[in-house]
């Protein structure tokens, strides 16, 4: 058995599924429903007992230590975070005490249930912490990729509390001798995104005649991740990785915002086009840039292949096409989860 933590977020919840659709061992669904958590994701797995929810917050440590006595899983994979970065600069406290103050939370009750199992247990527990390539700051337009040596260097509150958890990751391996597993992934994208991201954004406000917002000039590049491929890396890692490694994981899909923007109405176009027969690129506006925004992410994820054998089975090509194709054929899901809430939540962060 395994708990994974944050598993009704976007990342979170294609891990389970994923999990549950390659093997039969259960998994401890421990989320706390935030805005972005929903447990529609999980309408296949119902009735499944192989999938346990338990609404709960990382950061509630007597919480947390009752479920692992409780369940004695093998394996913490941690998901749980607050990731929007547009929402850690609107209101940064949020940020500070999930991915911080959850984080060490979370590590202090998962270190006590580790050393006081059996020695061959322990031997074979592993936390493994999901992190981002964000922590390590900006890249001018010809530096090389971020390795898993890169200097961290956050720019924004949502970065710098993921930098800070990922430090007490390390300190608690170092420390006390915590098997621990780090990754770093690239922009992930995919089904059940919850549509205040660029790409299911757009899709929704493209299919609702809506402006699509491009921040700046919309030459922000970053490497996208289809979130299967990120899921399976997860997996790889979680089976074989050395003990108190970092491992980067990246789609080699480098690209500027605007040009997945204009690639998302291509698709659409074809696939399901406007009335009025113009393409849903005449929707794309362009919006006031939000502060500090980081021009350039990319990930090497060469070690991850040398050493583990992963490496994406998905283009950029495959994937969107993959994901347009589920968001059109899943209204009914992205209809439950735009709210009023987020609506005037968009409405403000969106301005021209």
């Amino acid at each position: 058995m395994i708990l994974v933590t944050g598993a009704a977020g976007f990342i979170g919840s294609n891990f389970v599924l994923d999990w549950l659709g390659a093997c039969d061992e259960p998994v401890i669904n421990l989320d706390k429903l935030t805005y972005a958590g929903n447990l529609e994701n999980f309408a296949s797995l119902a009735g499944d007992e192989r999938h346990i929810f338990i609404q709960g917050d990382i950061g509630d440590s007597a919480r947390v230590s009752k479920l692992l006595a409780e369940y004695q899983p093998r394996a913490v994979i941690n998901f749980a975070a607050e990731s929007h970065v547009d929402r850690s600069i609107l209101g940064p406290a949020d940020f500070i005490q999930t991915n911080v103050v959850g984080t060490f939370g979370l590590l202090e009750a998962v270190r006590a249930y580790w050393g006081a199992l059996p020695e061959k247990e322990r031997a074979l527990f592993r936390f493994l912490h999901v992190s981002t390539d964000e922590v390590y700051g900006s890249l001018e337009p010809d530096a090389p990729a971020f390795t898993e040596t890169h200097r961290y260097e956050p720019n924004s509150p949502y970065s710098a509390s993921k930098a800070a958890s990922d430090h007490l990751v390390r300190a608690y391996h170092h420390t006390y001798g915590l098997p621990v597993l780090t990754t770093n992934c690239s922009n992930n994208y995919g089904p059940y995104h919850f549509p205040e991201k660029l790409i299911p954004l757009c899709i929704h406000n493209a299919l609702a005649g809506k402006p699509l917002p491009i921040y700046g000039d919309g030459q922000q590049i970053r490497d996208w991740l289809y979130v299967k491929d990120h899921c399976s890396a997860i997996r790889r890692v979680l089976e074989a990785g050395r003990l108190g490694e970092v491992y980067n994981i990246g789609g080699w899909n480098e690209k500027a915002n605007l040009d997945v923007v204009n690639t998302l109405c291509h698709i659409l176009d074809e696939e399901q086009p406007r009335v009025d027969g113009k393409s849903y690129a005449e929707q794309v506006t362009f919006v006031t840039d939000r502060p500090g925004h980081d021009r350039r992410y990319a990930i090497d994820a060469t070690k991850l292949e040398r050493e583990l054998g992963w490496k994406p089975a998905e283009t950029f090509e495959t994937g969107i096409r993959k994901t347009v194709r589920w968001y059109l054929d899943n209204q009914d899901w992205v209809a439950n989860v735009t709210s009023g809430t987020y609506r005037e939540w968009t409405a403000k962060q969106y301005t021209l």
